[in-house]
């Protein structure tokens, strides 16, 4: 599976946020990752869902990579207008019927994925790996960002990677948190297919998107 490049756009300039999802889109990038937060299961708030469902009448060919990092994510889903094309990724920690969530975003024609903060084990993953089509491994502590890599997270990286193979699937492994132009490859090598970079690589201070975009879709190809 080729690289895959989902740029976070809570790091973009919030002054120009359309011109920035224009130019991704522009630039052939895959997915726009949107991260959402309650301030309970994590403590921030960013995009809000009225923004998450504007964006989808901006995309033209990128599709929307929804993160919701909050406790019943499902009541969210309706003011996202969650739907085809969509990655919808949940956190294992905050639901209480996990597959009861993901049947709802596969029902909605969406692509459910599973992720998992930096103390969850691996193996979680396995009673769900049927069911989705995705999972994400958080490699800093979900909240912020700029937040840096948490030890042992290209171990675990490497760990999920085997999970997915020894069970015959071909889900995706999508990485979030601090993919930066350091870690990146190593990431790739670990078994990473899927990048959300933000501020510690494409978004970085001074940079264009016309130079950043590119060079991180040639050393995650």
């Amino acid at each position: 599976m080729k690289g895959m490049l989902s740029p976070s756009l809570m790091c973009a300039d919030p002054l120009n946020l359309q011109a920035e999802i224009e130019k991704l889109d522009a630039l052939g990038v895959d997915y726009i990752h949107l991260d959402f937060m309650d301030n309970k299961f994590v403590p921030n708030l960013t995009l809000d869902t009225n923004l998450v469902r504007a964006v989808k009448g901006v995309l033209r060919n990128m599709k929307r990579d929804i993160h919701i990092m909050a406790y019943e994510p499902e009541q969210y889903f309706d003011r996202m207008e969650i739907g085809s094309g969509d990655i919808v990724s949940v956190h294992y920690e905050a639901c209480e019927n996990l597959h009861e969530v993901i049947a709802d975003i596969r029902s909605r024609g969406a692509s459910p994925f599973v992720a998992i903060s930096p103390d969850t084990k691996p193996e979680v993953i396995l009673d769900y790996i049927e069911e989705i089509d995705g999972v994400v491994v958080m490699t800093v502590y979900p909240g912020f960002a700029g937040a840096p890599l948490v030890d042992g997270s290209f171990d675990k990286l490497s760990a999920v990677r085997k999970l997915i193979d020894d069970s015959g699937s071909n889900i995706i492994l999508e990485v979030d948190g601090h993919v930066s132009w350091d870690y990146c490859q190593k990431m790739r090598r670990c078994g990473a297919d899927l990048f959300v970079a933000g501020s510690s690589s494409i978004f970085g201070k001074g940079l264009k998107l016309d130079d950043s975009v590119p060079k991180m879709t040639e050393l995650i190809k």
